[in-house]
């Protein structure tokens, strides 16, 4: 092409707040005088919206390209935000990528790689930009631990600011403004009132502090058969190939420890780390241990710490000051380069998977990032997702495995106690007889217990006594839990809370009873038959505040605690020398869920539960009370038998057609009223099946529903699905693609919400 007037630099932009029907790259100039500043990873203000000049938005350079064609209508990048490159071509590789594979839009991906932290935000006056969050802070809030929310009247702003901390744990005031769009007469209202506590510290963003380290990596001695292991796996990371690996140890055979090494191994190639753990409950214990080892080369990811934090670690990753990164899902996102290894601990957990747009599985945002670099990715569990034990059986992956327990220590012994026996026999509490004798035992020997019970609350649900009606949520229709402290009722959905009602709303009768157990409950009742116990309860009621796991994990290490009772937050991950006996209380319900991950789930939380107990000298052991004693996954889970489960489990959702053996797209759709939500869901699948007609594309997939989803109402919307079985390929998402575009451009679906989810939860 002649060089004329007509060519110039051209910049392609992600737009912010853009609909996904009309979500793309668009081209806009690069002005002369920003020609030299203009680069792809850099953000940019840009003109949007029909006419000469649209309102300002913020953007994201994908690419530059110069001398091209300038159409005579194109629009000027405003301004360039960034003085370096905020993200690499990796980093916008794997945006396009969530884009494709999650169905979101390209900025809500960019939003999801960068932390909230390193946000900016355009003046409504001047159009200049400024920085949401700045400098060192001063003064930080965070919930009160000793409120309970339940009983605290909130006007909609200080529910705003309770949510934005409930997801954030902690923030300075000035970030609780503008994330909760709230004055800060809001936030100090909420501090007067005890709702909220707030501290002083001049540099609580700094975690770059000079950590000691306390213990050396030579005194890590290994088995025979964890040198095999790691003799096997240091092969695969030193192959200069993008690998994968599956890494299945039973609970207390030393899985960290080869993780541990493995890293060591690949900093000293001069390569970068990535270590996932699936809960923030495990962060502390995972990070003081690599802190004592690496020191300030630990950078640490989790949504514990505040924005400012978060946004600071970034930095140092960016800036090559930490090599090893440590925490949770989004620490997948990193801005490492040079990566030589990646560790997914716990890796069939599922809370790497995202529920919220970008629904992105962490383990498959590794898989993008380990190709790009040549690296391994390391998948690591006692109890592996079928998915991933899938591939390493047809060598998909490498595959390790440990089977014997660390030092030779001993498996607990496991015992399935039948509580209809024990219902028959007049026991009517929530601990059968043989499992109260254990914790008078283990008292009497100075030695600790651990209860797992998977709710929270005093009582699953309040109902009539005459006419059975439950206490529902008025917005949610889901039945409401009961606290004790405040007698209160509260939904777990939307956080919606009352006094207990005194009468049936329906037929006025004064009698109403509560019905099923609740973590605080069993607190309770121990506390009665056993008043001398020290109990420290784990749930999301008593971890609110940022410090909490870390203060109260370390307080039941030292030994001021006797017994845990909690939330499947301490079934998995965590190493107590001194707990010998594990109960399990009304696993019953985790059997019956109406999702095809239900067994799958309940092995896993039985198992790794189980492993909680005897991981010091001292034997342990482990009681599982069920109402379905002859159960095959509790008396698999019991004998601690993975390779069966698997077997047993693998033929079953192969006959059914579910993952791994064919893949699922959950289309969701929500409506303030129930006829819309459904009538949107049948009209999509004549979209899909349009879209299919049109375009020739042939698939062999199934589909079903429309059909309710979950408890049909949640957060004040009808809810419904569609759930269809096929093979996730680039020409069926693209199908799916142009379905949603379709979608969002017809009326019938002007308040209507749609998502798209692969391979997750279909409740």
């Amino acid at each position: 092409m002649l060089k004329t007037e007509l060519t110039g630099i051209i910049a392609q932009v992600a737009v912010e707040k853009t609909l996904y029907s009309f979500d793309m790259l668009f081209d806009y100039l690069v002005p002369f005088g920003l020609a030299e500043k203009a680069a792809a990873g850099k953000r940019a203000v840009v003109d949007f919206g029909r006419g000469v000049s649209g309102k300002k938005r913020q953007g994201m350079i994908f690419s530059i390209r110069e001398d091209v064609y300038v159409p005579t209508k194109i629009k000027k990048i405003s301004a360039v935000v960034d003085e370096e490159p905020l993200l690499s071509s990796e980093m916008l590789r794997l945006v396009a990528w969530l884009k494709e594979n999650t169905f979101c839009t390209y900025f809500d991906a960019v939003k999801t790689v960068i932390p909230a932290g390193l946000g900016v935000k355009l003046s409504d006056e001047d159009d200049s930009v400024k920085a949401r969050y700045k400098g060192e802070i001063a003064k930080i809030v965070s919930i009160n631990p000793n409120t309970d929310l339940s009983e605290t009247a909130l006007t909609p702003k200080q529910r705003a600011v309770i949510e934005m901390l409930e997801e954030y744990e902690s923030a300075c005031i000035k970030e609780v403004c503008t994330v909760a769009n709230v004055s800060s007469a809001v936030v100090t209202n909420l501090v007067k009132k005890d709702v909220l506590e707030v501290r002083e510290d001049a540099r609580s963003r700094a975690l770059s502090k000079d950590f000691e380290i306390t213990a050396r990596l030579e005194d890590i001695i290994f088995s025979e058969a964890q040198q095999k292991v790691f003799d096997g796996l240091k092969e695969l990371a030193d192959s200069g190939e993008a690998k994968c690996a599956l890494l299945r140890g039973i609970t207390g055979s030393g899985k960290t420890s080869v993780f541990i090494k493995l890293i060591e191994h690949t900093l000293n190639k001069g390569k970068t780390a990535v270590m996932l753990v699936p809960e923030i409950a495990l962060t502390p214990q995972m990070t003081g241990q690599f802190m004592s080892l690496f020191g300030n080369r630990v950078a640490i990811i989790h949504s514990g710490l505040s924005i400012g934090q978060r946004a600071d670690e970034y930095k140092r990753i960016k800036n090559g000051e930490a090599g090893i990164i440590v925490g949770t899902r989004s620490a997948v996102f990193a801005p490492l380069e040079n990566i030589g290894i990646i560790v997914i601990d716990e890796e069939g957990e599922h809370s790497y998977k995202s529920d919220r747009s970008p629904r992105y599985h962490a383990r498959n945002v590794a898989k993008q990032r380990a190709f790009h670099h040549n690296a391994l990715l390391l998948l690591a569990s006692a109890t592996p997702s079928i998915e991933s034990y899938h591939f390493a059986k047809i060598n998909r992956y490498s595959l390790f495995e440990l089977n014997e327990r660390y030092s030779k220590a001993i498996l607990p012994d496991v015992y399935i106690v039948d509580m209809k026996t024990e219902y028959e026999n007049g026991n009517r509490s929530n601990f059968s007889r043989v499992l109260l004798e254990e914790l008078a035992d283990n008292l009497e020997r100075g030695e600790q217990s651990l209860i797992l019970l998977n709710r929270r609350g005093y009582h699953t649900y309040a109902r009539c006594v005459k006419c059975g009606t439950a206490v529902n949520c008025p917005v949610c229709l889901v039945p409401l839990t009961y606290h004790k402290k405040g007698n209160s009722v509260q939904c777990h959905y939307c956080a919606f809370s009352a006094q207990m009602p005194e009468v049936c709303e329906k037929c006025r009768c004064k009698h109403i009873y509560q019905t099923g157990t609740g973590t605080q409950r069993v607190e309770d009742e121990i506390a009665e038959i056993f008043p001398d116990a020290r109990i420290l309860r784990m749930d999301a009621d008593t971890t609110v505040s940022k410090s909490a796991f870390e203060i109260k994990f370390e307080q039941f290490r030292s030994g001021e605690y006797d017994i845990m009772v909690g939330t499947q937050m301490v079934a998995k991950g965590l190493d107590f020398e001194n707990i010998t006996l594990v109960g399990v209380l009304a696993i019953d319900k985790a059997l019956y869920a109406s999702d095809y991950l239900g067994f799958e789930k309940t092995f896993s939380l039985v198992t790794q539960v189980v492993g909680r107990s005897g991981r010091g000298n001292k034997k342990g052991r482990a009681y599982l009370q069920t109402f379905t004693p002859d159960h095959y996954v509790l008396n698999l889970a019991a004998a601690q038998d993975y390779t069966e489960f698997y077997a047993q489990e693998a033929d079953v959702r192969k006959a059914l057609i579910f993952p791994p053996f064919c893949d699922i797209f959950l289309v969701g759709f929500s409506a303030v009223d129930e006829d819309s939500s459904e009538k949107a869901a049948k009209k999509f699948l004549e979209i899909l099946s349009d879209e299919l007609n049109s375009t020739g594309r042939k698939f062999p997939y199934r589909v079903l529903g429309p059909s309710k989803s979950g408890t049909g109402r949640a957060g004040g919307k009808y809810r419904h699905k569609l759930i269809i079985k096929c093979k996730n390929s680039a020409d069926f998402r693209k199908t799916i693609s142009n379905a949603l575009k379709t979608a969002y451009n017809d009326n019938i679906f002007k308040y209507i919400g749609i998502y798209v989810d692969i391979n997750g939860e279909i409740l």
